[in-house]
């Protein structure tokens, strides 16, 4: 079984934790508030297959300009 390192916030881990965090928000609006919302929810999975397929994410962008860095490969 694969485990993560949870000892930094390292910028992989950060874009699972945002895109996690979209999506959950993104339903319970969708759900509690406007059906609108769903269509964020399919968005994100969309980017995050895009991310899978050919390693663009501008999410990652973002991330990495506020400071976040890729895990150690020591």
């Amino acid at each position: 079984m694969y485990i993560a390192d949870t000892k930094t916030w390292y910028l992989e881990r950060l874009i699972r934790f945002v895109g996690g965090s979209f999506v959950v928000g993104s339903v319970l609006l969708g759900y509690f508030v406007q059906p609108g919302w769903y269509y964020f929810t399919g968005f994100v999975g969309l980017m995050l297959m895009i991310f899978a397929l050919t390693g663009f994410c501008p999410m990652s962008t973002i991330l990495h300009a506020l400071g976040a860095r890729e895990r150690c490969k020591c």
